[in-house]
């Protein structure tokens, strides 16, 4: 039994691709050079030097001792706001340049929600003179103006999606469009562990030097390398798949994803997929997806931009539906008095996505010499304004 991806992109029914045949050379030629092209030595060795010397890894493994106090359990963060760009993101946009300037691609695309990620394909654009065009959607551009600044200092193109809900989602669906227009000299670099295969495992593969430094700073300071938990924010789910990767297969050691609620599980205005989801397809995957019952996708919510995405990745599906993995749906409130709560605790202000996995002390209880590792997937800069409109700073 493992709960990674198999060689068809599945885990267990979720995943695949399911495009149209006029995206299939993209995502063909992309399947069958991935892995060949992330185990070349040549590869590896640039992706790491990148990671040490332009990212800032490995990124802290850092006990809270304030929280852990408050919480009568031992709780450590996984610091990826530190990495340059402030997210996680970046990790995945370093191997996916790196991967199309060896594909001979000359042009990226991507799409972002709460901006980190346009942020960091723009960063890795820069650094590899490849021109670059983000899409966001009209609302998200308006609630993360300061990554939208970031991104066009960079020397990005933003374009604003304006269907549907003007989010994350629309934002995909006119990226998906561009690339159908251009598949010669584009490649698509998706934020998130979502999209047709090989996305998911890719991105995740990316990530996963997580879960490889926590494992090795554990061991540094605790003697083991394995916590008793990893608990990730998930949208689409990309920072929790990196926490996750190498312990998926280790039932020791307990998968904790948390979800938006937004504004209440059953209010109509949630991003909550584990418990509102059924199985459907969305953006060349087979996955859980909030939906009508004729099958339209359901408008999401969150006061997070960069949770308000109708589904999750497949593996997460996976993760949920199988029972590996226990996931908790927290409402916005919860979420941003949690922010504040870790501001002033330890110093440190977390992005409004990340604050929801903080949260979860209110509903979820541990042991006292329980290890407890959260990865702090992002810093808060970019939500100053929504945390100065919520509590009227």
């Amino acid at each position: 039994m493992t709960y990674h991806a198999d060689e068809k992109g599945y885990y267990g029914q979720f995943g695949g691709a399911f495009i149209p045949e006029m995206l299939y050379p993209n995502t063909e030629e992309l399947r069958q050079n991935y892995l060949q092209i992330m185990e070349e030595p040549s590869f590896v060795k640039e992706f790491r030097a990148l990671l040490k010397d332009y990212v800032g890894r490995p990124t802290p493994l850092y006990f809270a001792k304030r929280l852990s106090d408050k919480y009568k359990t031992k709780i450590y963060l996984k610091r990826e706001d530190l990495c340059h760009t402030g997210a996680h993101k970046v990790n995945n946009t370093i191997g996916q340049i790196l991967m199309a300037k060896r594909l001979g691609k000359t042009r990226i695309i991507a799409e972002t929600g709460a901006g980190q990620h346009g942020v960091a394909t723009a960063t890795v654009c820069a650094l590899m003179g490849i021109e670059c065009v983000v899409y966001m959607g009209e609302i998200d551009i308006a609630r993360q103006a300061p990554n939208v600044a970031r991104m066009k200092m960079l020397g990005a193109e933003v374009r604003p999606a304006l269907s549907g809900s003007r989010t994350l989602k629309d934002a995909t669906n006119e990226a998906i469009r561009d690339w159908i227009n251009n598949p010669v000299n584009t490649h698509y670099i998706i934020g998130s562990v979502v999209g047709p295969h090989p996305y998911p495992d890719m991105v995740a593969r990316f990530q996963s030097v997580i879960s490889e430094e926590i494992q090795s700073q554990l061991l540094e300071k605790e003697g083991i390398p394995n916590p008793d938990y990893v608990v990730a924010c998930v949208g689409g789910g990309s920072n929790a798949a990196g926490t996750y990767y190498h312990y998926l297969d280790n039932e020791d050691v307990g998968i904790i994803a948390v979800e938006a609620a937004g504004k209440g599980v059953n209010s109509g205005e949630s991003a909550a997929t584990s418990a509102l989801g059924k199985v459907g397809i969305i953006h060349g995957s087979k996955t859980l997806l909030m939906q009508t019952q004729d099958g339209q996708i359901t408008e999401p919510y969150s006061i997070s931009a960069g949770l308000d995405y109708p589904g999750v990745g497949p593996m997460h599906a996976h993760l949920f539906t199988s029972g590996r993995g226990e996931f908790i749906s927290i409402t916005d409130d919860e979420a941003m008095t949690a922010g504040l709560m870790v501001s002033q605790l330890e110093g440190i202000i977390p992005a409004i996505e990340t604050a929801h996995a903080f949260a979860i002390f209110g509903q979820r209880k541990f042991a006292q010499d329980d290890i407890v590792v959260i990865n702090l997937s992002g810093r808060g800069d970019k939500d100053l304004q929504a945390y100065i409109d919520y509590f009227k700073l």
